[in-house]
């Protein structure tokens, strides 16, 4: 009997010492997702910065610049993250809009967008239905993009895609916020054309079959699409109005003239006066922690031949284009960097900079931004 109480009672000892055990794992364990991204420890009762050491950056979904140019934001911030306690993830999502949503729903702590699109978002105008607190971190590749069609299609004008078949890019991008200017500026509206919206892959497949008539096309210079589509077949790209691409530039901070040069593109030995529709930019939460973004933005400056090494996109993170002002408020955490940097541009209205004269910084920045080879024709 005594034996028997005896075991009982080491029995009880065991399992109260192992329950003990795996509770105080669990609650170590349980901790690991609160770590200051920073490597630095929260003070007293205040939440951890950021509230994980795992940051989304979102994108855009296959085919498209945003995927390789997050991934290689991401790698590069990973690989050079020094006593920073972060995992940066760029995430495939829908785009611009999704990517801006993402970030007033916590789902993702950074994103790229198109500067267009989080002008309006910022300000809750065009088709969005609120202000977005939304803040640029860093400014990146021009998106030079463009009415291109089929050489025998008829069409030399932008007034000419009145009634026509005209892909303007994929559903829910918000690609009209850039386009719906640009046609309303030269007499059309979004009425007047049949819009088809499809990513530029299929875009350049549809002008090759003959089911769209033209397409807007474009991004960092070259652009993928584009050069697939001037591979394909002979093309014509749809002229600009000087007088309305002058209109556009003074109207919106994130228009600017863009000279593409000649032979960029197969079948266009000469100049064509373009446009800079939206920078690519890299935005995060207003709410976002400014020692955070800090490090974030000293990171992507301090890598950034490596990230122009993944990609030639990163080309354009430069002295002249990095704090460029394109619409939207800069973070605090990035524009303490750039201070530090001697890069924040310190004219009148510090947030609003650059705005004057921006068409010149636009042209310099974009010479650094552009690659010096064309990419592989299956990149979009």
């Amino acid at each position: 009997m005594a034996r028997s109480l005896s075991r009982r009672k080491n029995i009880f000892s065991v399992a109260c010492f192992s329950a003990v055990a795996m509770f105080a794992a669990v609650t170590m364990f349980s901790g690991c997702g609160k770590t200051d991204p920073t490597g630095k420890e929260p003070k007293g009762d205040d939440p951890p910065v950021g509230g994980t050491s795992f940051l989304s950056m979102g994108t855009a979904p296959i085919g498209g610049t945003f995927p390789i140019v997050g991934d290689a934001i991401a790698q590069t911030l990973n690989t050079h993250k020094g006593d920073n306690n972060w995992k940066v993830q760029a995430k495939g999502t829908k785009g611009s809009q999704a990517n801006i949503r993402g970030l007033q729903k916590g789902e993702l702590q950074l994103a790229l967008s198109n500067s267009a699109i989080s002008y309006f978002a910022f300000r809750g105008e065009s088709s969005w239905d609120q202000k977005y607190d939304i803040r640029a971190v860093v400014t990146m590749a021009p998106n030079v993009a463009m009415f291109v069609t089929k050489a025998d299609s008829g069409i030399k004008s932008i007034a000419d895609l009145k009634g026509k078949r005209v892909v303007i890019g994929p559903a829910g991008a918000g690609f009209e916020m850039f386009v719906g200017p640009i046609l309303e500026e030269h007499g059309v509206s979004m009425e007047d054309i049949d819009k088809v919206n499809a990513p530029q892959g299929p875009a350049v497949d549809m002008l090759s079959d003959g089911s769209a008539d033209a397409a807007f096309l474009g991004g960092a210079v070259p652009a993928a699409a584009i050069s697939q589509a001037c591979a394909s077949f002979e093309t014509i790209f749809v002229p600009f109005d000087s007088k309305v691409r002058q209109r556009l530039i003074e109207k919106y901070p994130f228009f600017h003239a863009f000279t593409i040069p000649g032979n960029t593109y197969q079948g266009h030995e000469e100049p064509f006066e373009g446009l800079n529709v939206g920078s690519m930019h890299v935005i995060t939460s207003a709410s976002a922690d400014e020692e955070l973004i800090y490090q974030l933005t000293k990171t992507t400056w301090e890598s950034r031949a490596d990230i122009a090494a993944k990609h030639g996109a990163g080309k354009a993170i430069n002295e002249k284009n990095a704090a460029r002002y394109t619409g939207t408020d800069f973070h605090p955490g990035a524009i303490r960097f750039y201070k530090e940097a001697g890069i924040w541009p310190e004219s009148e209205g510090a947030n609003d900079a650059v705005t004057g004269g921006a068409a010149s910084v636009e042209t310099e920045a974009s010479k650094e931004a552009a690659p010096e080879e064309k990419p592989a024709k299956s990149e979009e």
